[in-house]
């Protein structure tokens, strides 16, 4: 829990992004967390993985009240569209009192709030923010531990493991399942993944996320090694095959753009 003297200290944010439509229901505000723990070789926001560093134009160090301020701004899309704050990342749990507080502010306002997160993060923080918050946009990228820990640099089973916890909390989840060509998207990760969440039966809102290169000028930007220059998304026909499989067995699956 936040105590007294820490409200006035600052999180990391490297950008807010206003009247976003793919980030839960409704129109959004999504506040873009500085700092990853996992690195994902596709990750189209490099620039949030650091948590010291490699911030494209922002050098944002913010207190909770101005975030909150700028949140409030919204308060009337939100109204009319049912819509609310995201926070995204980076991951937004690496920074669990800040996220916190947000989320504590937020719910005396009745604003909806929404955490976009790997997934990866100390069970004790995932409990938290199950009670605080009231929706996740949860990643399964990859199933197989070996292809997780070579893809993204961390293992799978803290994932795994706070999937599993949710499976007995009263909260929305949408997972979300990253389609990069070659690595996510093969038959293998797609009948894994179809199998865990046929076999949790909790979990039956799937949206895919059809990978994008529109990152890949940052890398350049930034330094950092694009391990997937020049990769091309998906093609249509495989994506709605795969979006297919998933329908047969029962789940409740879309495209997200």
């Amino acid at each position: 829990m936040i105590k007294t003297e820490q409200l006035m200290q600052k999180g990391r944010i490297f950008k807010i992004q206003k009247y976003c439509l793919h980030d839960g229901p409704g129109i959004r505000t999504t506040v873009f967390f500085q700092g990853c723990p996992l690195k994902c070789q596709w990750c189209h926001n490099p620039e949030s993985q650091s948590f010291t560093d490699r911030i494209i134009n922002h050098s944002n160090e913010c207190l909770p009240g101005n975030i909150i301020n700028e949140i409030e701004k919204d308060f009337i899309f939100f109204d009319q569209s049912g819509g609310g704050v995201t926070f995204s990342g980076g991951e937004p749990l690496c920074q669990p009192d800040f996220l916190f507080y947000l989320l504590d502010e937020c719910r005396k306002r009745e604003i909806h709030t929404c955490i976009d997160t790997s997934g990866y993060a100390p069970l004790v923080v995932f409990k938290e923010v199950c009670q605080k918050a009231d929706m996740l946009l949860f990643d399964i990228k990859l199933i197989d531990n070996d292809m997780h820990k070579k893809y993204t640099g961390a293992p799978l089973k803290p994932v795994l493991d706070n999937l599993e916890f949710l499976l007995k909390k009263n909260i929305n989840v949408k997972i979300r399942i990253p389609l990069i060509p070659g690595i996510t998207d093969n038959d293998d990760n797609i009948n894994g993944i179809i199998s865990l969440l046929i076999k949790l039966k909790r979990f039956k809102d799937i949206s895919l996320l059809p990978f994008h290169n529109t990152g890949e000028g940052k890398y350049e930007t930034l330094g950092i090694k694009n391990h997937l220059k020049g990769l091309k998304p998906c093609s249509k026909t495989k994506t709605d095959k795969i979006k297919q499989k998933f329908a047969n067995n029962g789940l409740n699956i879309t495209i997200s753009e």
